[in-house]
């Protein structure tokens, strides 16, 4: 018996978190992956520079153990591959400097703590996708 021919596949996103807290890929991971995306996490900002080139959004922690997600995000913004990156910076940050700077370089912001619905809804509005439908409430 033949198969009939699938439709091809849209390639999947790659979503880049880059947070040192363990829980946070632990959690982000598979209910983004749930939702189509390829997930690569990274703990530190060395890590982060060894994938960033394939990703197709990232999700940036403000501190991390080897520097500031905001200087690594002025630095891609200095880079053509991804001065253009939607990148949505995810603090438990107050400090109106720092939030500043991350909105004048281009990122959004979401601060910890966070529900899954918000975080979705917040990537869904950075890659201008619709906003999943989940039974959580906002």
């Amino acid at each position: 018996m033949s198969r009939a021919p699938s439709a091809p596949s849209r390639p999947s996103r790659h979503l880049l978190v880059v947070d040192d807290e363990p829980h946070i890929g632990l959690l982000l991971r598979p209910e983004f992956e749930a939702r189509g995306f390829r997930v690569s996490v990274a703990r530190s900002l060395a890590d982060a520079r060894h994938t960033v080139d394939s990703a197709d959004l990232m999700l940036l922690d403000v501190h991390l153990p080897d520097g500031s997600g905001i200087d690594f995000l002025r630095e891609l913004r200095g880079r053509p591959r991804t001065q253009n990156l939607p990148i949505l910076i995810l603090t438990g940050e107050s400090g109106d400097r720092v939030l500043e700077e991350a909105r004048r370089l281009g990122a959004s912001l979401l601060t910890k703590p966070f529900s899954p619905t918000k975080l979705a809804k917040s990537v869904a509005a950075l890659i201008g996708g619709p906003a999943p439908v989940t039974g959580e409430s906002p």
